[in-house]
């Protein structure tokens, strides 16, 4: 199977604790939902995000068995202003090895970090 190449750059929510160990080079990776068609040579730029306590950054809380809205405003948690850009460097895909179809583990290698505006 041949590797397909791409440049596009995709802007992702990354929480605290990840951040942190991507910043750092200790986190290599990056598990995702594959609903961007991830390939190798784009670029991620990593936002670090602080998710709503209440639902968790999804935007939907449990309530009495069911799924509810969450009140807190887009984007449900707050951006910290920390970023790290990151190149991709190798898309594994799911459906093997143990990684559920649909996701996606990506090799990435830490270009940069910043401070950016929220």
């Amino acid at each position: 199977m041949t590797e397909e190449y791409s440049n596009k750059t995709h802007e992702l929510k990354v929480w605290s604790e990840f951040y942190d160990k991507i910043s750092s080079k200790s986190k290599q990776f990056e598990v995702r939902k594959n609903d961007r068609d991830f390939k190798v040579g784009d670029t991620l730029i990593l936002r670090e995000f602080i998710p709503c306590d209440k639902c968790n950054g999804s935007g939907k809380v449990w309530d009495s068995g069911d799924k509810a809205l969450c009140n807190c405003p887009e984007p449900h948690g707050e951006f910290t202003g920390n970023r790290a850009d990151a190149s991709v460097d190798y898309v594994l895909h799911g459906g093997q090895f143990g990684i559920v179809e649909g996701y996606c583990v990506m090799s990435i290698t830490v270009l940069g970090t910043r401070k950016v505006y929220k």
